[in-house]
């Protein structure tokens, strides 16, 4: 399995002079928000700060800054040879009319900025939100995919081998005859996708699941029938309670778009399952912020 860090490593140690274009303050409506980055070596970049032309000035300052030398002339830059700023209004004269400002901070990297940004890296990657997809089959596969974009850990759980093949390189895959229990160990906050071969299978792992009052999400592959089915047997065999039924989201993606292609289903629900990612952190993080302003 690929990680962020594992390609920021790789970026950093074959592109020689790097520097690093930060947000470092903005007012209005901007493209990202402050703290985004990207890195810019002479050929490459690693990142974003919200692309169009910001972006492009941001890049072109960033390699003045680390090939002063450029046509025989040496570059100008506003500070000095290891930072430079940009102070970016976002208007019709750049051709971006976001109608906001932005700071940029651009400095060359450095041992020990290199340390610092994977070090960032690294902690950011240990508090991603968790997704689990339970089954690989095709639209396991399309929804592996579509997550493999998106800023979270995801994790394919099945119990056959061949359905984990062909995976993206930077999902964790998981093999086990009782992938239940993977539901147990999940850290609080998880998203669960169920949508296996066997409805049996399904049942299960979705009782798990809503036993898990932490879960940001838990949904469901299937139609009213299997929807009603599953509440029938998870009220009366399985010892479930209304509230927590009430918690499950069937079919995946919503029926409002009336198309079961895997990969429509697959866009559909991992834009589902962000947004549930999203609030149930705003909610988490509410009682803390509540706090310090008390």
């Amino acid at each position: 399995m690929d990680s962020n860090v594992q390609s920021l490593k790789a970026f950093l140690g074959q592109v020689g002079r790097v520097a690093l274009v930060e947000v470092a303050a903005t007012k209005g409506s901007t493209p990202r928000e402050t703290g985004a980055s990207m890195l810019v070596s002479a050929s490459a970049i690693f990142g974003t700060i919200g692309g169009g032309q910001l972006e492009y000035m941001a890049i072109d300052k960033a390699r003045q800054l680390i090939s002063p030398l450029e046509g025989g002339r040496e570059a100008r830059i506003e500070v000095d040879e290891v930072c430079a700023t940009l102070d970016v209004l976002l208007g019709p004269e750049i051709g971006q009319c976001c109608g906001g400002r932005v700071e940029v901070l651009i400095r060359s990297v450095d041992a020990a900025l290199e340390r610092e940004l994977i070090a960032k890296a690294e902690a950011e990657e240990a508090h991603l939100p968790h997704v689990y997809v339970f089954g690989g089959g095709h639209v396991g596969q399309a929804l592996a995919a579509s997550l493999a974009l998106l800023p979270i850990h995801a994790v394919v759980v099945e119990t056959r081998a061949d359905a984990l093949e062909g995976m993206p390189e930077t999902v964790e895959t998981r093999l086990t005859p009782m992938p239940e229990a993977v539901v147990r160990e999940a850290p609080a906050g998880s998203a669960f996708a169920i949508l296996t071969h066997d409805h049996a299978l399904d049942f299960l792992i979705v009782a798990e699941a809503l036993k898990r009052d932490d879960a940001a999400y838990v949904g469901m592959i299937g139609s009213k029938t299997k929807k009603a089915t599953f509440k029938n047997w998870f009220l009366k065999s399985a010892e479930g309670s209304e509230a927590e039924f009430g918690r499950l989201v069937s079919p995946i993606g919503g029926n409002a778009v009336k198309d079961k292609r895997p990969q429509v289903i697959a866009a559909l629900a991992a834009a589902e399952i962000m947004t549930a990612l999203v609030s149930h952190a705003a909610k988490a993080s509410a009682p803390s912020q509540k706090a310090m302003a008390g």
